[in-house]
């Protein structure tokens, strides 16, 4: 892993990810993108890896874009809408796509400002956790005159309402830590020292539990926010032929009237070779 991400997994298959560059609050440069797309994609094939937690190193988590040093790749004659265009393309959305479509839990722990671009990713975490530091700040129309991204333009108003997300984007004002509790955004705050290791106590509970399921309640929650209640319904009944239909669900029964607690581990990682075409 390079300097700039910090990697450590745990014999509990707990990944911590550690964004590295304090200096710049974390913000995202192309190395750091391409650095943390490239660990998540590690992360979604390692069997040995069963949840994740995303945080940053220093007093914030991240601030967003890097726009002195984002060293995108551009050729002549592109404009910097095309360079910026260019960058979301092959960096920042495949980001947040690594996050939220990760086979793998994925909590995102949010120490000090998460400002930009930074939101988006602090958010699009299965579970978001703040510190008592924590202040969340779209600055994106007030000050730059553009719209946010990273997955911010849908994350905040899905979470705080229209209202709430065009106050904080509108005015560009800090959120601290305990009105992002209050509003939703954010589901539990930490003092700041006991943030990281709350953060991998919750992903380790999630690595003993079923992933598979975990991952799918997440994409069940993400559907309902686009759409009635009678489609809803439909889709939960499919999605319930099919889980009920799997080894999980068989174990999950079975250690139930056994009594015991179940073994996830062992089916999800052979079933998830069998999705990958391995033996």
């Amino acid at each position: 892993m390079s300097d700039i991400l910090e990697s450590e997994l745990s014999e509990d298959g707990v990944l911590t990810l550690r964004m590295n560059r304090p200096e710049v609050l974390n913000s995202l440069n192309s190395d750091i993108v391409f650095a943390l797309i490239d660990a998540l994609g590690d992360a979604a094939t390692n069997d040995n890896v069963r949840a994740i937690v995303l945080t940053g190193n220093g007093r914030g988590f991240c601030a967003g874009a890097d726009l002195a040093g984002g060293n995108w790749p551009s050729e002549d004659g592109m404009s910097p809408g095309d360079i910026t265009a260019n960058s979301m393309e092959i960096g920042f959305n495949p980001l947040v796509r690594a996050v939220v479509d990760s086979p793998k839990p994925v909590i995102t722990a949010i120490n000090g400002i998460a400002a930009g671009g930074g939101v988006g990713l602090a958010l699009s975490g299965d579970l978001v956790l703040a510190a008592e530091s924590a202040k969340f700040r779209l600055v994106f129309a007030p000050q730059l005159g553009i719209i946010p991204d990273v997955g911010a333009s849908w994350l905040v108003p899905n979470l705080v309402g229209r209202a709430r997300a065009n106050g904080m984007a509108l005015l560009g004002d800090s959120l601290p830590a305990d009105k992002a509790l209050e509003w939703g955004m954010v589901w539990e705050v930490h003092p700041d020292d006991q943030l990281v290791a709350k953060a991998q106590e919750y992903a380790a509970r999630m690595a003993q539990g079923s992933i598979t399921g975990m991952k799918a309640t997440v994409r069940a929650h993400d559907k309902a926010m686009l759409q009635s209640i009678h489609d809803q319904l439909d889709f939960e009944k499919e999605e319930q032929r099919h889980y009920t239909n799997q080894p999980v669900f068989f174990e999950g029964v079975k250690a139930f009237i056994e009594k015991r607690k179940p073994n996830f581990r062992d089916i999800e990682a052979e079933q998830m070779k069998s999705a990958r075409g391995e033996k």
